[in-house]
């Protein structure tokens, strides 16, 4: 089970690297699409600060592991704080990343959860929620 956790841990941690750096070079304009019309910030500095949080994460699920469960918080945080994006696409009806139907949009949106509770179970991160509520 121990090992299991490990793959599942870098293997976020090289996913969200991956898609960090996708905001900044390759998908700038798919992840444009996401950010929600009602934020009062730019969309190209939304993509690139969640890019670079993104990559920020995944570098240190790769290599922090002392620290492994509190980045697994962060990194659960971060799913959470971007899942009005989501919404925002599947609302707005906004074709990026191939999602182009209200059902593909919409199907989207419960992958979040289980990203959510990718990163707490990867990292061990149930525990520390669990010694932090007695």
């Amino acid at each position: 089970m121990k090992y299991v956790r490990i793959a599942l841990q870098l293997l976020l941690g090289y996913a969200l690297t991956s898609a960090g750096i996708s905001h900044l070079t390759t998908a700038r304009a798919e992840f444009q699409a996401q950010v929600p019309t009602w934020l009062p910030l730019d969309a190209d500095f939304v993509v690139i600060a969640s890019g670079v949080v993104e990559i920020a994460l995944g570098l240190a699920l790769i290599t922090l592991w002392r620290y492994r469960a509190w980045v697994g918080l962060a990194t659960a945080a971060f799913f959470i704080a971007i899942f009005p994006g989501n919404i925002s696409q599947w609302l707005n009806g906004i074709d990026a990343f191939g999602l182009d139907t209200d059902q593909a949009r919409f199907i989207r949106l419960f992958f979040q959860p289980v990203l959510v509770l990718w990163a707490i179970y990867a990292t061990g991160a149930n525990r520390l929620l669990g010694k932090r509520s007695k």
